[in-house]
C-alpha cells in the first residue's frame, strides 16, 4: 500500500511537472507574442500577426540569401542588400513597424527623437542579452550595463586619452609602412590590380597589436586568425533562431567555439602575465592599450585598498579581445569603403591627396596635430561613416514597460535602431542623401546635420564608442600616406557588394587599380 502511495505521488508530481512546463512552452509560443503583438498594434506599430514558432524569422533568412546571391550595381543605397528583411518591413508596413524573431518582437525606431532619448537613457535602454554563445568571441565593455559598465569605462578611459593616442602615432606609420613596402613590390610601373581588402584588415590588426600590446601583426597574428574565425561562427549563432539550452549540445559550430575561446585565453593570459611581471618588477612604463590599462587598474585597486575595485584578470582578458575584435573592423572597413569611393569619385581622391601634400609633405612621417589639420580628408571620413557605417544598425532592450517619448514599449520586446537609414534619410540630409558629397560637411557635423540627431556612426551619448578617435586618425594616418604614394581606381573586376557581419564588409573583395606615384 505505502508502494503505491509513494509511486501515486511520483506519477502526480510528474504531470505537475510537465504540465507545468507545458504552460511555461505554451505561453513562451502563444500567449506572451500575442499579448505583445496587441500592445504594439495599440501603440500604433504595424507588422506581421505572429506566426509560431518561427515568427518572419524564415522568410528573414530567404531573403538574405537571396540577397547575397549577387552583387548589385554601384550605389550607396545598400539597406535592402544589407538589411533585405527590415527593408521589405518598412515597405509594407511603414516606419513604425515591427518583426518577429521567433516568438520575441523587434520594434523598428526612426524617430531621431526618439533615438536621442534612446541613446541617452543608456541604464534604461539597454544591450540586449545575447545568445551565450557569443560571448565566446569578446565579452568586455560594449556589452556590460550600469555599474559594470560604469567601472570598465572608467579603467578603460587613461588609454584612450588624446595624450595617450599622440603616442601611438608612431606604430600607426610603421604598420601602414609595413603595407606600403608590399605593394611597391606587387605593383608594376604601369599599374597593378590589388585586392586591397586583406592588406588593409593585415594593416589594422598590425596597428592595434602594436598600440594595444606592443607587438607586431606576426606576434599576435595567431589571436587576429582564431577571432576572426570565431567572429565567422558567432554571426552565424545571431542569425539562427535561439533555442534556449542549444548551447550545451556538443555540436560540432558548439565544440568549435568552445576551442577557439580557451586558445585565445590561453595566448591573451601569456601577454598579461608577462607584462604584470614587468610592472611588479618596476619595469620600464608601458605606453600601450594595455599597459595603461593594468597600471590604471592596478591604481585603483591600491587606492581603495579591495580587488573589487578593479578588474578581475577574466576581465582583463575579454578588454583585450575586444580591442582586437574592434580595433581591427572599424578602422579595417572605414580605409576599405574610403579607397572604393576614392577610387570612384577620382576628384575628391585628388582634392585629399593635394590637402596631404601641402600639409603633411612628401616624405615626413605625419604627426598627430598635422594629421588634425586635414580639413578634406575629415570631410571624406566622415561621408564615408554616414553612406557606410561600421554597424548597419544598433540593437536595445527594455527590462520593463517603458514611457519612449509619447508611446509605452512593452517589457520583452527588443528595439531596432537602422542606422543607416538615418543616415541616408533625404528629409534631413536632402534629395542627394545616398551621394557621395564630402561637402556637406565642411563646416563640421553639427552644421551638415543641421541641427537634427541624423549621424551616429560610432553610437551617441555616454556610451559612444571609446575608440571612435583611435580610428579616426589611424584612418587619417594610413589615408594619408596611401595617397601620397599612389593613385587608384575601381577595377572593372570589382564587383559591389556590401555585406553585413561584424561590420560592413565586402562580400567579393576590393580590387582597386594601383599607380605609383613620383612625389619622393
Amino acid at each position: 500500500m505505502i508502494m503505491m502511495s509513494s509511486f501515486s505521488i511520483a506519477i502526480f508530481c510528474s504531470v505537475v511537472f510537465l504540465a507545468y512546463w507545458a504552460w511555461k512552452t505554451l505561453s513562451w509560443l502563444w500567449f506572451e507574442p500575442k499579448k505583445l503583438e496587441k500592445r504594439l498594434r495599440q501603440q500604433g506599430f504595424n507588422g506581421n500577426s505572429y506566426r509560431p514558432p518561427f515568427g518572419d524569422h524564415k522568410e528573414t533568412v530567404k531573403l538574405m540569401e537571396e540577397a547575397i546571391s549577387k552583387p548589385i550595381s554601384f550605389t550607396n543605397e545598400i539597406f535592402p542588400r544589407v538589411l533585405p528583411s527590415l527593408d521589405k518591413t518598412i515597405k509594407n508596413h511603414g516606419k513604425n513597424a515591427f518583426m518577429w524573431k521567433g516568438p520575441q518582437p523587434e520594434v523598428v525606431i526612426m524617430n531621431p527623437e526618439l533615438i536621442r532619448e534612446i541613446f541617452s537613457k543608456y541604464t534604461v535602454f539597454q544591450r540586449p542579452p545575447s545568445n551565450p554563445l557569443t560571448k565566446l568571441l569578446a565579452y568586455g565593455l560594449a556589452s556590460f550595463e550600469k555599474d559594470k559598465w560604469a567601472k570598465h569605462r572608467r579603467l578603460l578611459n587613461p588609454a584612450f586619452h588624446a595624450e595617450k593616442l599622440k603616442n601611438m602615432v608612431p606604430a600607426f606609420y610603421l604598420s601602414c609602412s609595413e603595407m606600403l613596402s608590399k605593394w611597391e613590390k606587387l605593383v608594376g610601373a604601369e599599374g597593378s590590380e590589388l585586392d586591397v581588402w586583406p592588406y588593409l584588415t593585415t594593416l589594422t590588426a598590425d596597428g592595434i597589436s602594436r598600440t594595444a600590446f606592443g607587438s607586431n601583426y606576426e606576434d599576435g597574428k595567431k589571436i587576429f586568425e582564431l577571432q576572426q574565425e570565431q567572429g565567422v561562427l558567432v554571426i552565424q549563432v545571431i542569425r539562427s533562431l535561439f533555442i534556449p539550452g542549444l548551447r550545451f549540445l556538443p555540436t560540432k559550430r558548439n565544440r568549435r567555439m568552445k576551442q577557439i575561446f580557451n586558445e585565445v585565453r590561453s595566448l591573451v593570459l601569456g601577454m598579461i602575465d608577462k607584462r604584470m611581471r614587468a610592472i611588479e618588477a618596476g619595469g620600464s612604463r608601458n605606453d600601450d592599450l594595455l599597459g595603461i590599462m593594468l597600471e590604471s587598474n592596478l591604481t585603483e585597486i591600491q587606492q581603495h585598498g579591495s580587488n573589487s575595485n578593479g578588474m578581475s584578470i577574466d576581465e582583463i582578458i575579454e578588454e583585450c579581445k575586444l580591442f582586437y575584435l574592434a580595433g581591427i573592423e572599424t578602422t579595417s572597413t572605414l580605409m576599405l569603403w574610403t579607397m572604393i569611393l576614392l577610387g570612384k569619385h577620382l576628384d575628391w581622391q585628388e582634392r585629399a591627396r593635394e590637402e596631404v601634400l601641402q600639409v603633411i609633405g612628401t616624405t615626413e612621417e605625419p604627426e598627430s596635430d598635422k594629421l588634425n589639420q586635414l580639413k578634406i580628408v575629415t570631410m571624406i571620413l566622415n561621408e564615408v561613416l554616414r553612406l557606410y557605417p561600421p554597424a548597419v544598425q544598433l540593437t536595445r532592450a527594455i527590462e520593463q514597460d517603458t514611457k519612449l517619448g509619447n508611446i509605452t514599449l512593452p517589457a520583452g520586446i527588443q528595439i531596432h535602431i537602422p542606422v543607416i537609414l538615418l543616415h541616408q534619410d533625404e528629409e534631413m540630409w536632402g534629395e542627394d542623401a545616398k551621394e557621395f558629397n564630402p561637402e556637406r560637411f565642411r563646416e563640421g557635423i553639427s552644421k551638415a546635420t543641421k541641427g537634427q540627431f541624423s549621424f551616429f556612426p560610432f553610437g551617441w551619448g555616454p556610451r559612444i564608442c571609446i575608440g571612435q578617435n583611435f580610428a579616426m586618425l589611424e584612418a587619417k594616418m594610413s589615408l594619408a600616406m596611401i595617397l601620397r604614394r599612389y593613385a587608384f581606381e575601381l577595377s572593372p573586376s570589382y564587383a559591389h557588394a556590401p555585406q553585413a557581419g561584424m561590420a560592413l564588409v565586402p562580400q567579393y573583395g576590393a580590387q582597386l587599380i594601383l599607380r605609383k606615384l613620383d612625389n619622393n
